[in-house]
């Protein structure tokens, strides 16, 4: 989307009626992506169906009016999916798929008031403006968390998606696959695998289609299970037999759904908050807490990284909006709620200007639900389960593996034993795992102990007084980041300050420092000031991506040895004075004869240089040398890597030679 005004939309009560029209449209958009991902997230979660849409419209009218955040859209997410049936199934629960006994109202009264724990949690670290507490999280381990929670919903889903019941822990699922489908229901697995394949299919075709790109893929699956559920007489209990084998068909298959209109208001549930005198439910109230905050948090930081006019979030209001909703959500019978990426991604798609957008997606998902729940009672669980299918899929993508390590091996290794961790035990104690392994890692990189959660830093102002240096020493990981990132923007942001930030002393700069580095620097512009990072020449990259650890090091130069005619020496010396090359040294050649005598036998006299140079000067020089030289001059060239032990003193480009410079080959 491109702006075409250099006005700031705001949610405010010009904006209300200004950009109504824009708000509206991309709301009702969103709102046909939310109401099957609403459904399906929910009977994911072992929570009933309406319990999805409950969340969504609290959340989404009542953080408008809480939030600064534009364009997040409020809402039930996948990632809390595995928290939110773990905590049922802890409370000897089976969730609202199937038949429903009185364990299973149990267990959900029981989540409920847990999600009321969380939420009055979430809301209180808020108050003490926490909310930059996420950044503690370092991004290779939030990252293989979220692929393992995508493999754990396909692991779940997927017998859903065939007609077949299944429990049983991620892993052990995931050997079961060959079993389901050979024991799958064929008229349920051909609308679940029909979805499938059009959730995959479709943006393809609104690539070469771009009249059908506006659908939601979502809504396509519906316009196509519903009438195939229809086909199947879904509505009806009967039996059909294919190949010898009979299969049952009923309305357990679809979507449980009040037969009346304003039927939703009897499915309201209130918490069991006796449940909170047990321990358990602790354990999984400060999961819903931390991994809830913790997405909503991101989420809210990616949207305004893509917000056309790049609005920024007061997280620590956000996330009180979120507590604030999730309470409410809670206490009738909802599940708990984040800012969600994908949702919020479609809305800035769609056009929105304000945060209105996303209350109009909880109004028209009110309507629905209240007025036409017959309709919603026709939409197959297959194919809800199979847009969880295809959502997990997303957050385990290989792409995202292949991302990871790009930015560094030892990335993949703590994303990879993350992802690992997560499906062999849980989401607290995979993560707790993950970020073992980023200690341990930074431990065997230098990095010293007392610097692990400390930031060490030198403060020198400097005489015009609108600069700062701030040095860092030891290391600037994702441990100390929080405490590192409070002095960087007290005395920049706070006090109009620019800042040169001096890494040069630090034995590390991990990859989520380096990332959160970028972010600082765009906030530091986005107020008029700059933050200078200086001191990394001395580090080396752990990979080639721009965001990848910093390892002190030997720095490596490079030597450039250049013999050639004596005629030309000032021609050279002059283009390296006016070069960025390091320093250059020249003595007459007197090394071997097969260079000095030329073809007729006439004595040659040649130069030779030594030159120190970067890299990227380097090339510049062979160029020149290849381009400018060779043609029409006798000229060889040699190049060295060398690491500099000693660096001293910079030397200046000139004719003098290199000195207070001690190298050795590499």
């Amino acid at each position: 989307m491109t702006t075409s005004s250099t006005e700031i939309p705001r949610g405010n009560v010009t904006g209300f009626t200004k950009y109504m029209k824009q708000d509206m449209v991309s709301g009702f958009l969103v709102f046909l992506i939310a109401l099957p991902l609403c459904l399906g997230i929910s009977l994911a979660c072992g929570y009933p169906p309406l319990a999805g849409i409950f969340t969504a419209i609290i959340g989404s009218i009542v953080t408008t009016f809480i939030s600064n955040s534009e364009l997040t859209i409020k809402g039930p997410a996948a990632g809390l999916i595995v928290i939110a049936i773990g905590c049922i199934e802890d409370f000897g629960g089976s969730g609202f798929a199937g038949e429903v006994g009185p364990e299973d109202l149990s267990a959900y009264k029981a989540a409920l008031a847990v999600g009321v724990a969380a939420a009055v949690l979430q809301m209180i670290f808020a108050l003490f403006r926490t909310g930059k507490f996420a950044e503690f999280f370092p991004t290779s381990t939030v990252h293989g968390m979220l692929a393992a929670i995508g493999v754990i919903i396909i692991a779940k889903q997927f017998p859903v998606a065939l007609g077949v019941s299944a429990k049983g822990e991620p892993l052990e699922l995931l050997r079961e696959i060959p079993h389901f489908i050979a024991e799958a229901n064929p008229a349920i697995a051909s609308i679940g695998l029909v979805s499938i394949l059009i959730l995959f299919l479709w943006p393809v075709i609104g690539r070469r289609v771009p009249l059908l790109k506006p659908i939601p893929a979502a809504m396509v699956v519906l316009l196509v299970a519903v009438p195939m559920g229809m086909g199947f007489d879904l509505m009806h209990e009967h039996s059909y037999v294919l190949q010898g084998h009979k299969y049952q068909l009923s309305e357990q298959y679809l979507v449980s759904m009040p037969n009346r209109v304003f039927g939703m208001f009897d499915e309201v549930t209130f918490p069991e908050f006796s449940a909170l005198s047990q321990m358990k439910a602790w354990k999984w109230a400060f999961m819903f807490f931390i991994i809830g905050s913790l997405e909503s948090v991101l989420s809210a930081k990616a949207v305004d990284i893509i917000d056309p006019w790049k609005r920024k979030t007061n997280m620590d209001r956000d996330l009180l909006a979120v507590g604030t909703a999730n309470l409410l959500c809670a206490f009738v019978g909802g599940l708990p709620m984040i800012s969600e990426i994908v949702r919020s991604k479609a809305n800035i798609d769609n056009g929105a200007r304000t945060r209105f957008a996303d209350m109009w997606h909880g109004v028209f998902l009110l309507l629905c639900v209240a007025l036409i729940p017959t309709f919603l009672h026709r939409i197959p669980l297959a194919a809800l389960a199979a847009m969880l299918v295809y959502t997990g899929f997303r957050l385990a993508h290989p792409s995202e593996f292949m991302h990871i390590y790009r930015t560094g091996r030892e990335q993949l290794v703590i994303f990879a034993t993350t992802l690992v961790a997560v499906l062999a035990t849980d989401l607290l104690i995979g993560i707790a795992i993950g970020i073992g392994v980023k200690f341990f890692i930074h431990l065997m990189n230098g990095v010293p102990v007392n610097s692990l959660f400390k930031a060490h830093l030198d403060i020198e102002p400097q005489e015009d007084e609108q600069t700062c240096v701030i040095r860092a020493h030891h290391s600037a990981v994702f441990s100390n980041w929080i405490p590192f990132r409070r002095q960087i923007e007290d005395i920049g942001i706070t006090h109009r300050q620019n800042v040169i930030l001096d890494l040069s002393d630090t034995k590390l700069v991990d990859h989520s420092v380096m990332g959160n580095l970028q972010e600082l620097q765009r906030d530091f512009e986005e107020q008029g000031l700059t933050l200078t990072l200086t001191g990394l020449e001395a580090h080396r990259p752990l990979s080639k991506d721009e965001t990848a650890a910093r390892k002190r090091g030997i720095p490596t130069i490079e030597r450039v040895t250049i013999i050639a005619d004596e005629s030309i020496q000032q021609r050279l010396e002059d283009w390296l004075l006016n070069s960025s090359v390091i320093g250059f040294s020249s003595v007459p050649y007197t090394g071997t004869q097969s260079l000095v005598a030329t073809g007729n036998g006439h004595p040659r006299v040649l130069v030779c240089l030594q030159v120190l140079v970067s890299n990227e000067s380097g090339l510049e020089l062979l160029a020149f040398l290849r381009e400018e030289i060779a043609p029409d001059h006798f000229v060889k060239s040699y190049v060295e890597t060398l690491r500099v032990v000693d660096l001293g003193e910079q030397p200046a480009s000139g004719r003098d030679e290199v000195k207070h410079l001690q190298m050795t080959s590499k």
